[in-house]
């Protein structure tokens, strides 16, 4: 949702936000609108997007020159600073000679006078602290799309309608199949989600349809989704595939000092639990497999609260829906005993890596390997939604 209403009188807008395609959108349709006004004899477009520091100061730069020169036909003149990329916390953004070029940025547009001339500034994340934000505020109007998080619960809905629009918009449809494994592969993030669909649109050509092939073919597995990959793979009962899954996650820890074994320990407890929960929900006939996630979603919202758990860690509403669906076809790989031993065994690998000074690497490897074990004779039940 946007952070302001924006009346059309101001002479700047900034348009902003992690959701990238809805910004994209929004700004072209405020450009557009605004060009009517110059029949579209007076417009210029700024590329912003900056891969360093001189990219950015060389765009500032045609900003200022922009704004500078007189409309043309002595009319109303409309400026686009498209897809800045510097106004946010990153590296670029940071940098002593932006910060300060912001800074003269701002008050250069406290001064100018406005008459007959428009700005419409397009950005990603922006840092509400910069000077320049303030002034955008005080002296035009801002829209803010903040997008999903991967941590809301209704992420992997609000990523759906997201996509659907956009292949939309690029006048495509997409199967289930596809759109399912392309929430997979983007894990949440919404732009790298928006760059998959960019290139999906490209790749297909001339067809009509994105296949799940497609997706396939050239989408990328984000962090959060490689991060997923792990607990499907136990899921799965692949050992082999799991034992890579998890060397890869090792790998991540000893370069991202926020991640931790005891971390990477919690999410795969958290997998097993999801698996329990679901033995029990499929023995009560609370939820069907070979659903689609809609369909499993309200299968969800059916169960009668007074016969779930009121601490939400022990509740199948305590966990995220999207994560309980993918889990939906694992259970069947595992018994309820299984799965139960599981718990117990990873109840063991927490002590040991708190107080046994093994190798954490060795000690979670033989613990999943453990649990994946033999697989017993439980017939390997057929994708969701297939």
């Amino acid at each position: 949702m946007p952070a302001s209403a924006s009346p059309d009188h101001s002479p700047v807008r900034l348009i902003c936000g992690e959701d990238e395609f809805t910004v994209k959108q929004k700004a072209r349709e405020r450009f557009a609108h605004w060009s009517v006004n110059t029949d579209g004899m007076d417009q210029e477009i700024i590329d912003a997007g900056a891969n360093n520091a001189d990219e950015a100061m060389r765009a500032l730069g045609k900003l200022r020159e922009a704004l500078n020169t007189l409309p043309f036909f002595g009319g109303a003149k409309v400026v686009w600073f498209k897809d800045c990329n510097f106004l946010g916390d990153d590296r670029t953004a940071t940098s002593q000679a932006i910060t300060a070029a912001l800074g003269d940025l701002a008050e250069f547009l406290k001064a100018f006078p406005w008459q007959g001339v428009r700005l419409l500034i397009s950005a990603g994340k922006v840092d509400k602290r910069r000077t320049l934000y303030k002034t955008l505020g005080k002296i035009g109007e801002i829209e803010m799309f903040s997008g999903w998080s991967v941590n809301d619960r209704d992420w992997a809905d609000q990523a759906e309608a997201w996509a659907a629009a956009a292949v939309r918009q690029g006048g495509k449809t997409m199967t289930q199949d596809a759109m399912s494994e392309l929430l997979e592969r983007a894990g949440g993030q919404p732009q790298q989600l928006a760059s998959e669909v960019e290139k999906l649109l490209l790749y297909v050509g001339t067809r009509d349809t994105i296949q799940v092939q497609d997706v396939e073919a050239i989408c990328l597995r984000s962090k959060q989704a490689r991060a997923f990959a792990l607990g499907d793979a136990l899921g799965d009962r692949d050992l082999p595939t799991l034992l890579r899954r998890l060397d890869e996650e090792l790998w991540e820890v000893k370069l991202d000092p926020r991640k931790s074994e005891i971390g990477l320990l919690y999410g795969i407890i958290s997998k097993v639990r999801a698996m329990l929960l679901l033995k029990e929900m499929l023995r009560l006939r609370w939820v069907r497999p070979g659903a689609n996630f809609q369909s499993f979603r309200a299968q969800l919202e059916r169960i009668p609260g007074d016969r779930l758990p009121e601490d939400r860690r022990y509740s199948p509403l305590g966990v995220n829906p999207y994560v309980l669906f993918k889990a939906l076809p694992q259970a069947a790989r595992y018994t309820a005993a299984e799965l139960v031993r599981a718990m117990d065994l990873l109840l063991q690998c927490n002590r040991r890596l708190v107080g046994s000074g093994l190798n954490p690497a060795l000690v979670i490897q033989q613990t999943l390997t453990q649990i994946v074990g033999a697989e017993t004779a439980i017939p390997k039940p057929r994708s969701a939604g297939r």
